[in-house]
């Protein structure tokens, strides 16, 4: 089976993206047994997880992302059979174990409450808490070059959009099920390829100039932006925490809209067209219905099923709060230092194949600071 090396920009039929370079010792024992048979990694190397933040440790973080995208697309040129590989699940556990305390110790210990106080206790955790905004600094003072590197970060996620929540299917029944389906199937577009919120983000990078092939942006995404994807499929692959996924993807949708609208406007003063900015668009409005769907038929759906797992939807709604949080401020903060908030620099943009008003958005990227 080929493997892909420092460099290859290639795929199979599946979009499987190449492994990324190692951040460490762990990560680099790892991706180097990937380009083998499956076979048992030194029993010792759990233990070599020894970051002092598990949230910002690129060696943990890169480790676990190796780990679960095993679980998704799978690695180009990487045998599938280490999906289940028991000694790699030890690392897996491991690194989880250290990531699950620190996601516990950031949001902070959520209370149970009643089920019919669920979507109240939801709003009030949501609500907007002030400070620095990146939407709100985007659509005032963004560069055209840092707009680039905000959807760079983004596409670790969006690429895949829906995947990680979608976990939570087989593990729900009745009214629950059936409300994460209604938003499962809007963000997979009703099963129209073009309507995919994957494609429609696949568009606005392509805008940009920036290359859209899934995983291509992941040696420049650093540790804090793949704990923001880590958290999601931690959730999603483990059934005890099913509570926690519905409860972040409440977040998500609760706390979309307004952003999303800052997005697009940020790209429109930028000089982005219709079709660069449906992406963001888009949300704008499905997202204020999907609210609905996520606090009332689908968090409280389950709370009504399992009142026991309140404190886990709170927990998973705390835990997208704070790491957008982190996020935000990870790259606000190198922004103001004027600095990159990304690990490698981004590559040149490429030809925009749609002419927006003036001149291709990627020649006015190319041309900025």
């Amino acid at each position: 089976m080929p493997s892909a090396t420092k460099g290859d920009r290639v795929s199979d039929s599946s979009g499987r993206a190449p492994l990324p370079e190692p951040r460490g010792p762990v990560s680099a024992t790892v991706r180097d047994a990937l380009r083998q048979a499956p076979h048992d990694l030194p029993p010792g190397l759990p233990a070599a997880l020894a970051g002092t933040d598990p949230l910002t440790d690129e060696d943990l973080q890169l480790t676990l992302f190796l780990c679960y995208e095993l679980h998704y697309r799978g690695w180009y040129g990487v045998d599938d059979g280490w999906e289940w590989q028991p000694s790699l699940l030890a690392v897996r556990a491991e690194a989880e174990r250290r990531f699950e305390a620190a996601l516990r110790e950031l949001a902070g210990p959520p209370s149970p409450v009643p089920p019919e106080q669920l979507p109240a206790a939801l709003r009030q955790l949501t609500a907007p808490a002030g400070g620095p905004s990146l939407g709100g600094f985007l659509k005032r003072h963004g560069t055209p070059a840092q707009f680039r590197e905000f959807v760079v970060h983004r596409s670790i996620y969006h690429l895949r959009e829906a995947d990680p929540h979608s976990w939570g299917l087989p593990r729900l029944g009745g009214p629950p099920k059936a409300a994460l389906v209604e938003i499962q199937m809007d963000e997979y577009g009703n099963g129209q390829l073009h309507r995919m919120h994957a494609e429609l983000f696949r568009s606005t990078m392509r805008s940009l100039g920036l290359d859209t092939r899934y995983g291509a942006h992941l040696d420049a995404a650093p540790a804090v932006t793949l704990a923001t994807n880590n958290a999601m499929s931690l959730f999603g692959l483990h059934r005890r925490l099913r509570g926690a996924l519905l409860g972040h993807l409440a977040a998500f949708e609760m706390t979309s809209s307004l952003p999303n609208r800052r997005y697009g406007d940020a790209l429109r003063r930028l000089g982005g067209d219709e079709t660069a900015t449906r992406f963001f668009d888009e949300h704008v409005e499905a997202d204020a219905v999907h609210e609905q769907i996520a606090v009332h038929d689908l968090c409280g759906g389950l709370a009504r099923q399992e009142p026991a797992l309140t404190a886990d939807v709170l927990l998973g709604a705390a835990t997208a709060i704070a790491l957008d949080a982190l996020f935000a401020r990870h790259v606000l903060d190198a922004w103001t230092a004027g600095r990159s908030s990304l690990r490698t620099p981004q590559p040149e943009p490429v030809p925009a194949p749609a002419v927006l008003p003036g001149r291709p958005l990627a020649a006015v990227v190319a041309g900025s600071v």
